[in-house]
């Protein structure tokens, strides 16, 4: 009775002694097992068994379906992800024995809250919004959003983005309409906006003209001359025709012809009567 006493006593001296700091430090890649330091299993494994004073820690494959994303102690590996149809999922990337199953919303659904259990319908994006499949997937409450500068939505869709305005100058055209967040850009060809340029600088020069025409008829109208001296009150100049000279008539005196005008009497022919 007496060693037991000294062998209880040299124990609890022991134990009085110790304290919770001196416990066995380990790696990260390790765990405590009976004051030694066990490894973990790596990453697509589990643990069958601890490690002892002879042997290491004993591991194996996880089974097919499941997966071990870190470096672990524990016995079992995690099922991966059913994507379930009647909760509107699909499959978007297969699990393997590090990773899970991905799943995501089918087309025209996203998921119902942050934890994304089930999908619902989208609602149509309306014009100048557009589906963003980005936000669907990470679980966004609304997956539309408004057009930027440059893109347009021109329907009301479930699943179609905003799409960019067409370049006019990769066709060789310019813009005639400025696009916007519901219309596209409309492109026209270079010659024709060259023409609709100088067909109404023509149409200027031309009733330019014109104007300069008739102004030029106006004012060298000799009529338009005329009441503008009797506006003025200046003498009106007359240019009177020239009277024709009376027409000679001559006759014949001895033989010889005479000069004699039309209307005055002529002696010589009473003489020539006697």
């Amino acid at each position: 009775m007496k060693r037991l006493g000294l062998w209880g006593l040299l124990g609890a001296a022991l134990l009085g002694c110790w304290e919770p700091g001196d416990a066995v430090r380990c790696f990260d890649k390790q765990y405590e097992h009976k004051g030694r330091c066990c490894n973990r299993c790596q990453p697509g494994e589990k643990l069958v068994s601890e490690c002892d004073g002879t042997e290491d820690s004993v591991c194996t494959h996880c089974e097919s379906g499941h997966y071990q994303q870190g470096w672990t102690k524990e016995r079992h590996c995690t099922p991966h992800a059913i994507c379930e149809d009647n909760a509107g999922f699909i499959l978007k990337t297969q699990g393997n024995a590090t990773h899970n199953t991905v799943c995501q919303c089918q087309a025209g659904m996203h998921c119902s809250d942050t934890s994304c259990q089930t999908c619902v319908e989208n609602q149509p994006c309306q014009h100048g919004f557009g589906f963003v499949e980005a936000k669907a997937v990470a679980r966004m409450s609304s997956p539309c959003e408004p057009c930027a500068e440059g893109t347009f939505s021109n329907v009301s869709s479930k699943t179609e983005p905003c799409h960019p305005w067409t370049s006019c100058e990769e066709k060789g055209l310019v813009v005639k309409v400025k696009g916007t967040n519901t219309s596209d850009v409309i492109c026209e060809s270079g010659r024709r906006s060259s023409l609709s340029v100088l067909i109404p600088i023509m149409a200027v020069v031309v009733t330019c003209l014109v104007g300069i025409g008739i102004y030029c008829l106006v004012h060298t109208d000799p009529r338009r001359r005329v009441q503008k001296q009797v506006e003025a009150g200046k003498p009106i100049e007359i240019v009177e025709a020239q009277q024709p000279r009376s027409p000679v008539q001559k006759t014949l005196l001895g033989g010889q012809p005479v000069t004699q005008e039309d209307g005055k009497e002529s002696r010589m022919s009473e003489q020539e009567r006697l």
